[in-house]
């Protein structure tokens, strides 16, 4: 297949908060891949950006792809669009026409497909695909299925990194060389352990393959006396400090040290102390202070109910941690409720936060605004100390992030 991919986030995905307020969805982990990369590898094509709010335009490397409107990809190309909620199945055929079509996914409009020279379709469109203005003569199964809520992002990880692994991972398997008989496989066979080049493993480390296979991705150090259990996969550069990690999705250049289970570490995240992290979702550039613990199970094994932008609904789950947005800070002894979101660039103090702390809120109530100039050189200083710059489209898409969090409410708030 030839031409471009692009994501698009629709009123559903822009709803996934809190990620949503600052990234575009299709650049959240699930399984062993981002939405981006697995469409990528599945449709054999480059996935050249999102369309996504406006408040993302700015968004990009080093991040991610960029966000943009969709006249902006090359029309002279073949333009496959499709939604940020689309996890497309291993294996699954896609053959494109020479006219515009609608794709479909189960029966539910996700995505268009645009030949050279074609305009993409209107904006309603993307923000709502099953009523957007775009008329097809030609509609396309896509073999697949659409995520609908943000939990599911936590829920159906493990399944996800088992498709990930059948479909994709299990063929370029990096054998674990026999000087590293030091570390033990329980549960199946070495087969389902994959080391890649440059990792160091320990001394006195577990890898449980029972449940499922593990990834360790390149240039990963794992520390002695630590478990990890799969299905998991470790991203690139991540340091695991010691602890038991089960079913998890780490990624790239995270430190974690404690018990962490069936959760995801979207990347660059500090978790490097004891604390329980369970059935959680971790935007980027995160730093969980030292014992940081959050609940999943309420006390009467009841289901979660959780808040959405919609209001607050009942996951039907009665396993839900926490979802924490992008640069949010806890404190010491830090200690959140089942079901509790943390918004984005968050500073989280007190012994207990709020189920509900909004984007950019600073000390114990989770409704005190944390001023953006210290939070931007706080960001700034922390992302520098990983070797990264805080570049001025993803300033700019924190500032619009603030400014739509704080300006208008705000004045009711003090």
């Amino acid at each position: 297949m030839t031409g471009t991919l692009v994501l698009f986030d629709d009123r559903t995905a822009a709803g996934w908060m809190p990620f949503a307020l600052t990234r575009p969805a299709g650049e959240l982990l699930f399984g062993a891949l981002t939405m981006a990369d697995r469409a990528e590898a599945i449709f054999g094509i480059p996935c050249v950006g999102h369309i996504a709010s406006p408040r993302l335009h700015g968004f990009g490397a080093p991040e991610g792809r960029p966000v943009r409107e969709p006249t902006a990809f090359d029309a002279t190309q073949p333009r496959l669009f499709l939604s940020s909620r689309l996890v497309p199945e291993w294996g699954g055929k896609l053959t494109l026409p020479g006219t515009p079509a609608l794709l479909r996914v189960g029966g539910e409009a996700a995505g268009w497909y645009a030949p050279p020279g074609a305009p993409a379709p209107p904006r309603a469109f993307f923000d709502d695909p099953a009523n957007g203005a775009a008329q097809a003569s030609v509609e396309l199964d896509v073999p697949g299925r659409m995520l609908r809520d943000v939990w599911q992002l936590v829920t159906g990880n493990s399944a996800q990194i088992l498709q990930d692994w059948a479909g994709s991972l299990r063929r370029s398997r990096a054998t674990p060389s026999a000087g590293d008989a030091a570390w033990q496989i329980t549960g199946g066979s070495a087969e389902l352990l994959r080391v890649e080049p440059g990792s160091v493993v320990e001394p006195h480390v577990v890898f449980d393959v029972t449940h499922g296979p593990i990834v360790i991705g390149a240039e990963v150090t794992i520390r002695a006396f630590t478990r990890i259990a799969g299905p998991a996969c470790i991203g690139a550069g991540t340091t695991v400090l010691g602890g038991s990690l089960s079913e998890v999705s780490i990624g790239p250049a995270c430190k974690v040290r404690g018990e962490v289970e069936a959760s995801v570490l979207l990347g660059y995240d500090n978790k490097a102390h004891d604390g329980f992290l369970g059935h959680a979702y971790v935007g980027r550039w995160v730093n969980l202070g030292a014992l940081t613990t959050n609940s999943d199970l309420k006390n009467n094994y009841g289901t979660v109910r959780l808040w959405t932008p919609a209001g607050e609904v009942d996951t039907n789950e009665a396993k839900i941690g926490c979802f924490i947005g992008d640069h949010v800070k806890t404190a010491i002894g830090t200690f959140i409720g089942t079901g509790t979101v943390i918004g984005a660039g968050s500073n989280v103090f007190g012994a207990r936060p709020p189920r509900l702390v909004v984007p950019f809120a600073w000390g114990s109530d989770g409704i005190t605004p944390y001023g953006l100039d210290r939070f931007l050189t706080t960001a700034a200083r922390v992302m520098q100390r990983r070797g990264v710059q805080l570049s001025a489209g993803v300033r700019e898409v924190l500032g619009r992030a603030w400014q739509e969090s704080w300006s208008a409410p705000a004045r009711n708030r003090e």
